[in-house]
């Protein structure tokens, strides 16, 4: 196999990673003044996320940090042509951090209010924005070789808001929900696993038909390969399987086949997407593959040993924090909810 395939594979296993564990991440603080009632319970909440969210987020550096050096036309030209979504991107995952941070350091309502607010909204517009990004990868953009033979870019941010985009948005967002959701139901007890649970339920069936909707869509519009129904139509039944065990109360295996239901979705993208990288909306036209948009032989050779040394050693340590946070959480664990850094809870505001 070249490495050009190796890396391109590799890359789409970084975005799944990305995807299943910050998947939940983004669901998590989409519900957070959703599911959690009262301080105690929104506290308990963010708890569960506390080791994991800023590790979570490695995996979509990495991922950029990789297309960089494999494939530097590729992310030139989609870091060029996506800049203001990915901007967006950027802003949102700015503020969701410096919420999760300084949310509980003041004892303030209104203070942590507006906190709250930042990291639904932060959790929000990137799990929109990721799934309307990678549609557009998928579908084809306009691009064009200019007098220097380079591929740039010539559309502009609103030929990105197409329908098929917008339905791929919606498509993340409610599969993000579903999987934070279901990650609650598993690491909470009590009431907000109850709600949770609920929630699981009723937004999967969304998810599971604007997911089917969008894999149908892009297999017949997009696909030139028959094999990636067969990970449409395992995606659908891993969904469906986790919404199965979601109501039976095994949010263990729940929780599993939503991975899997995400990780086989990333795999359909990247298969349909293989051997271009970012294809022409005009397929007649050139648009960017595996091989003009690549690094060199060298460069591929070296990275490739960096990565057999340095993966695994990221990956054992990842496992090593889910394991030690394993336990679940309640709004009963947290002693003094209302306690700031700053002070007491100032109930007047």
């Amino acid at each position: 196999m070249e490495l050009q395939t190796v890396w391109f594979a590799l890359i789409a296993v970084l975005w799944i990673g990305y995807f299943v564990l910050e998947g939940f991440d983004f669901g998590v603080g989409m519900l957070l003044k959703i599911v959690g009632k009262t301080e105690a319970e929104r506290r308990a909440i963010i708890t569960t996320l506390g080791p994991l969210w800023d590790g979570n987020e490695v995996w979509v550096l990495v991922a950029g940090g990789a297309t960089f050096a494999a494939f530097p036309e590729w992310y030139a030209t989609l870091f060029s042509g996506f800049y203001l979504p990915l901007l967006l991107i950027l802003v949102a995952l700015i503020i969701r951090g410096v919420a999760f941070e300084y949310r509980s350091k003041h004892a303030d309502l209104a203070w942590r209010a507006r906190w709250d607010w930042a990291i639904g909204i932060g959790s929000f517009v990137p799990a929109l924005l990721w799934g309307v990004a990678f549609a557009n990868i998928v579908r084809g953009v306009p691009l064009e070789q200019n007098a220097q033979g380079n591929i740039e870019y010539v559309g502009g941010f609103f030929n990105l808001l197409n329908p098929y985009a917008l339905l791929g948005g919606l498509v993340t967002m409610t599969l993000f929900l579903t999987h934070g959701a279901i990650f609650l139901t598993l690491k909470m007890s009590g009431d907000i696993r109850d709600r949770a649970h609920a929630l699981a339920t009723k937004i999967g069936l969304v998810a599971a038909v604007l997911a089917v909707a969008f894999l149908v869509w892009t297999q017949l519009a997009y696909s030139e390969k028959s094999w990636t129904w067969i990970t449409i139509v395992a995606a659908a039944v891993c969904w469906l399987a986790g919404l199965a065990m979601n109501f039976k109360r095994r949010e263990g295996w729940a929780f599993i086949f939503s991975a899997l239901t995400l990780a086989l979705a990333v795999v359909t993208l990247f298969g349909v997407l293989y051997p271009n990288v970012m294809p022409n909306i005009d397929r007649a036209l050139v648009g960017l593959d595996i091989h003009n948009a690549s690094s060199t032989q060298y460069t591929l050779k070296i990275m490739t040993i960096v990565a057999a040394v340095f993966t695994p050693i990221v990956l054992a340590y990842q496992a090593w924090t889910y394991w030690i946070f394993r336990k679940r959480m309640s709004a009963e664990q947290i002693p003094t909810p209302e306690a700031g850094t700053l002070g007491e809870l100032t109930k007047s505001q």
